[in-house]
């Protein structure tokens, strides 16, 4: 068991809520668990991280996804094997871990066949996440000669929200149409208590859809009791599962998904880490990066494979100013550790994305990130098809996208297929079709001119005004919101274009209150012309600023500009942001954006690597089934293009994943070796997307 305190004490902005403890067994030892907690989290919480050993070749497992779509945190409760991910703790649980391959509990001496009830709806829209609440709001108010549509909304989780849940920040976006400027849990539960506000709208929680049948019926597993569900039409938000890696020491407990990390720290509010890697510069790693620095925990550095990070500029800034050094043209080569993660290796990488000999570094850390990109859950969307039925999508179902699209796209998805239905309602604006455009519009260009227009000291600017660090098109307005004079103006396109400020600025903080990615400063120049008061925006208070701390303050980019005390530290209670007041020279008062936290000394890589750049085929493909890249490599070089044929040869997509996870990375194998997708012969899927006990089948629970 690790030595330090896992259980999140304090947090910037999340509520701490004392919790009801119960005692629970692991291999016999008695523990204690929040009520209401699953297994993996409360195992996690008293310092276990190895969850069982893999019955081929004895290698320790642990939680990765958090989703239930792996079953590498399986675990046996009270005499079954159970994802301790997906199912709580109860009171007394005895919780086993798994060695070798599980009994089968003893059989039945008669089981008795029950009938399966059959529900009736209009609409089943699967996945209660941003795009489904969306769409279930707009399809609420619809109604077909005065009667209104019946909606009935599954989700797996315990909540509604889906990743808004997890999301501490303030979003981007459209203010009026996206929440922007909302933090994610309060718009989560925003969109939560609306559908609650229709009786015509039906939640059923704890509930995964199995299977789209060709008798257009939907087998819905809820609460332990099998159902099926027969819709006029199907919505499918299900969202998008995460993409995986392969590199050596890539199945070792402490080789997270970003969405399982976030589950943890911010859902559950345990701290699986003191020292975290992260792998991929998009937006969901960059955002889990400040997610663990708000959680108390050392983020030693992000290697993204591109020249380029492809999140938001303003997430890559936030990171460097507090200290996390970003490795850009990376790629992760090993992850060091006999039972759990206790290094990574990265090395360069060249214009083919080959590791460049010669440029390893070695890092301590105990917890890897892969935050490499999401893949549409569609399979419910081809198999209804398949079957005839009427089908939509939204959301990441539809396409990767920020939530803040997700919930605009959600919208159009619930007024199309109300029209489509003949309920009374408007044609779709066209307005709506070109606001989604921009909702999901990539990072636009990066404006160095604004960068050196917004640094030069100008005396003719006004005693106090914003300054605006934000030099990339994205989609986000709150800042020309919120602005009581209308001072903040986007001169161009009204979500997409850089903010300007022009006129009058009294220093009521609104804009730095409301900015997502915490660009902007307040100078002011009405006390002291020659050392102005700067306020910086700050959001994580768990590191402790009071009034005369001497902080390192940076600029944009993390270099240091000095260290200045602190003036005064104002909290705003219901943004949950502080502002702190320091006193800085007039030359560099416009450029300070923020102050350091991390130390360099935290991290530094380690003196010698501690692996060489070389890319091993003997790391792992399928995790289920333990298959290495080199074993599929030498079935495609003897001439097999017919995954079917990988799988029957070596199991690989067998295991209680269902192919989920090893999919993409078998293709990489194939583009490696020069086969085109066209040329691939696909994966059959099977005929339920998740495994379920047969007694479910038969009425019982």
């Amino acid at each position: 068991m690790n030595n330090y305190e896992k259980r999140i004490k304090n947090h910037p902005i999340l509520e701490i809520v004392p919790g009801e403890y119960i005692t629970f067994y692991w291999n016999k030892k008695p523990l204690k668990a929040k009520r209401g907690e699953v297994i993996a989290s409360a195992l996690i919480a008293n310092g276990i991280d190895v969850f069982n050993h893999h019955h081929k070749d004895g290698s320790p497992q642990g939680m990765f996804c958090a989703n239930g779509q792996c079953a590498k945190c399986a675990v046996i409760a009270n005499g079954l094997p159970v994802k301790s991910c997906m199912i709580k703790v109860s009171e007394n649980m005895i919780v086993e871990s798994i060695e070798g391959l599980p009994e089968l509990p003893a059989l039945y001496d008669k089981i008795t066949i029950k009938d399966i009830e059959t529900v009736t709806t209009d609409i089943l829209i699967i996945g209660g996440g941003p795009a489904g609440l969306s769409a279930a709001q707009e399809l609420a108010k619809s109604d077909i000669d005065g009667n209104r549509l019946s909606i009935l909304i599954i989700d797996d989780k315990h909540e509604l929200g889906g990743k808004l849940v997890l999301q501490t920040h303030k979003f981007f976006g459209s203010q009026e149409d996206s929440y922007a400027g909302i933090r994610g849990i309060d718009i989560g539960k925003k969109l939560a208590e609306e559908i609650n506000n229709f009786p015509n709208c039906s939640v059923w929680l704890n509930s995964t859809a199995l299977y789209v049948f060709k008798d257009k019926k939907v087998g819905v597993l809820v609460n332990g009791i099998y159902k099926l569900v027969a819709p006029k039409v199907i919505l499918n938000t299900a969202g998008a599962r995460e993409k995986f890696l392969s590199f050596l020491g890539n199945s070792l407990p402490g080789v997270y998904g970003a969405g399982a990390f976030q589950t943890l720290v911010n859902r559950d509010l345990v701290r699986p880490s003191q020292r975290l890697f992260i792998i991929g510069g998009g937006n969901v790693g960059l955002i889990a990066g400040y997610h663990a620095i708000q959680a108390g925990i050392k983020v030693v550095g992000l290697a993204e494979a591109l020249p380029r990070c492809g999140g938001y500029k303003v997430h890559v800034d936030k990171l460097k100013r507090l200290g996390v050094p970003i490795y850009t043209s990376h790629t992760v080569l090993h992850a060091g550790g006999e039972e759990t993660v206790e290094s990574i290796t990265i090395s360069e990488i060249d214009k083919n994305f080959h590791p460049i000999d010669g440029t390893e570094k070695s890092f301590r850390c105990d917890t890897i990130l892969i935050a490499v990109g999401l893949e549409s859950l569609n399979e419910f969307t081809e198999e209804a098809i398949k079957a005839g039925m009427q089908i939509y999508s939204a959301g990441d179902s539809q396409e990767i996208a920020e939530a803040s699209s997700a919930m605009f796209n959600g919208k159009i998805a619930g007024a199309k297929i109300a029209k489509a239905m003949g309920a009374d309602v408007s044609d779709i604006p066209e307005d709506w079709y070109a606001k989604a455009q921009v909702l999901k519009k990539e990072p636009g260009i990066i404006s160095q001119e604004r960068q050196k227009e917004t640094y030069k000291f100008n005396p003719d600017h006004p005693e106090i005004f914003p300054v605006i660090h934000c030099f990339q098109e994205i989609p986000c307005n709150p800042c020309s919101t919120v602005c009581p004079f209308n001072s903040i103006i986007l001169p161009g396109d009204p979500i997409m274009d850089l903010p300007v400020f022009k006129g009058k600025c009294t220093g009521c903080h609104q804009c730095l209150l409301i900015c997502p990615g915490l660009a902007i400063t307040l100078v002011d120049y009405r006390q002291d012309k020659e050392y102005p008061t700067i306020t910086l925006p700050y959001e994580v208070s768990n590191y402790l600023v009071a009034k005369g701390n001497l902080l390192r303050v940076v600029d944009i980019d993390g270099n240091h500009l000095g260290e200045l005390p602190v003036m005064d530290v104002i909290t705003n209670k219901r943004s949950k942001t502080q502002l702190i007041k320091i006193k800085a020279p007039k030359d560099i008062a416009q450029k300070i954006v923020s102050f350091r936290l991390q130390q360099e000394i935290d991290t530094e890589p380690l003196k010698e690597p501690l692996a060489a750049a070389k890319h091993s085929d003997e790391s792992m493909v399928c995790l289920c089934e333990r298959v290495t890249v080199k074993e599929v490599r030498e079935l495609i070089k003897k001439g097999v293009t017919d995954i079917n044929q990988v799988k029957a040869i070596l199991r690989l997509g067998m295991g209680p994943c269902g192919a989920k996870t090893c999919t993409n990375l078998i293709k990489r194998i194939f583009r490696e070796e020069g086969i085109q997708e066209q040329e691939i012969t696909p994966n059959t899927i099977r005929p339920v997307f998740v495994e379920v006990p047969l007694k479910h089948f038969a009425g019982n629970d």
